[in-house]
């Protein structure tokens, strides 16, 4: 789990004269670094908007097939996309060797080998359906090999929520422009490209330069709320802001959550985690288009007013750019500026959202692909699409089962669209 990886990354730095090393990764310690990253890896809280998302750090990937063969492959031919504005290389050949003695237990002692000839499984293929298509569905994954990057400075921010009944709609709207429409408080794409959270109202966390606390303040003029207590009601988080909070000067957010403050005190000395989570059965999160909300301002407010809790900002940045174009990551995650829930535990959110919102957000001119809408971290058991027949209408909850499968749009499909879900179905015939 990630609680382990943390650790073993500041234990690393720690052995170095200088602090080096940071992980792109998941908020909670008992989140696995497998299924995060194999279903995307939304990186809010680790500067997933500067290196990329989970799925964009995996350098090789080592798992046991449906045909038992033990395997380990990642890209060995690239070609420059910097012409097509990419930041790494476009994956071109993928390779892979497979284990010749799976009787050997002692891992030293495993010998790989190109793979027999009988071997008909294709290494680009599985590259492309594991990263973003989920690793388990593939095969189990017994390694992975990620990317480091290099460190830089960390600081994070917390709103007081004692501020919240007076200010908090106030902060709610600087967060979401400082994140998803940046030039509307003046502030720089590079600069908003330094934070992100994740479904957490009440953070913010940053690498590198940035300047939350000015540019708070420079919003609260602009609406008329200068006061000293109110700039004072988002402060970045130090022993001085924090009673409690003893770390001096955290270099990561693994190594802040470490704090006694934030750990639970069942678990000394591990990473935050949260309670399990207990969702709805027709709950989802949906992949708001950056193309949209760029067209109007309004169309923050239309998030903000809709919204069931406070979105998830991963996206934008290196998440659009910081890829080599070989996974399975829908375009819809790409191109997202924010992932929120608009419907949970009452059906009239639901059918606001596919009768209102989803027609104005998403194309949907053409009925023969329906687009990919939902992230697929944290869904409900029983949530689907719309009606098949009617793309603006919910599938009613008080159909059966049976009766969802058959007359709605699969959750799968409304994750993955119609052609992706097609070719990932493909891959995995052919794997199993």
């Amino acid at each position: 789990n990630f609680d382990k990886v943390y650790r073993a990354v500041i234990a690393a730095n720690e052995a170095l004269e200088d602090y080096k090393y940071h992980l792109v990764g998941g908020a909670a310690g008992t989140v696995s670094p497998m299924g995060w990253t194999w279903q995307g890896g939304n990186a809010g809280t680790n500067g997933g908007r500067l290196y990329g998302m989970g799925v964009d750090q995996v350098l090789q990937v080592e798992m046991v097939l449906p045909n038992g063969s033990h395997v380990r492959f990642g890209p060995t031919e690239w070609e420059d996309a910097s012409g097509d504005g990419f930041t790494v290389p476009r994956t071109k050949v993928v390779s892979g060797v497979c284990r010749s003695n799976p009787d050997e237990q002692v891992e030293e002692k495993w010998i790989w080998e190109d793979c027999p000839e009988e071997f008909d499984i294709d290494f680009g293929d599985l590259w492309f359906a594991v990263r973003g298509g989920g690793g388990g569905t593939w095969g189990v994954v017994t390694s992975v090999s990620l990317q480091l990057h290099d460190m830089l400075p960390y600081n994070a921010y917390l709103f007081n929520l004692e501020c919240y009944s007076a200010i908090g709609p106030l902060f709610q709207e600087f967060k979401a422009k400082y994140i998803m429409a940046p030039s509307l408080l003046n502030v720089t794409k590079e600069t908003s490209l330094a934070c992100g959270s994740q479904d957490f109202l009440v953070f913010l966390f940053c690498y590198g330069e940035e300047d939350v606390i000015h540019s708070w303040t420079k919003f609260l003029e602009s609406n008329d709320s200068t006061g000293p207590a109110e700039v004072a009601c988002l402060r970045k988080i130090s022993p001085e802001n924090l009673p409690g909070y003893i770390v001096e000067s955290a270099k990561s957010y693994a190594e802040m959550v470490l704090d006694p403050f934030f750990s639970n005190p069942r678990f000394p000395g591990k990473i935050l985690d949260q309670a399990p989570l207990s969702l709805p059965p027709m709950f989802a999160r949906v992949l708001v288009p950056q193309s949209w909300l760029d067209e109007s301002e309004e169309n923050i407010n239309i998030i903000l007013k809709n919204a069931i809790s406070a979105p998830y900002y991963s996206f934008g940045g290196a998440t659009v750019t910081g890829h080599d174009q070989a996974n399975a990551v829908t375009q819809a995650h790409r191109d997202a500026a924010a992932m929120v829930s608009f419907f949970e535990w009452e059906a009239t959110d639901e059918e606001n959202f596919w009768g209102n919102l989803f027609p104005k957000m998403f194309d949907i001119s053409d009925k023969t692909k329906f687009p990919p809408v939902f992230g697929s971290n944290h869904a409900g058991r029983l949530h689907t699409g719309p009606l098949k027949e009617d793309w603006t209408k919910p599938c009613p909850r008080e159909w059966t089962f049976e009766e969802r499968s058959e007359k709605c749009i699969s959750f799968q499909e409304a994750i993955y669209g119609t052609e992706l879900l097609s070719r990932l179905e493909a891959i995995k015939k052919a794997v199993d």
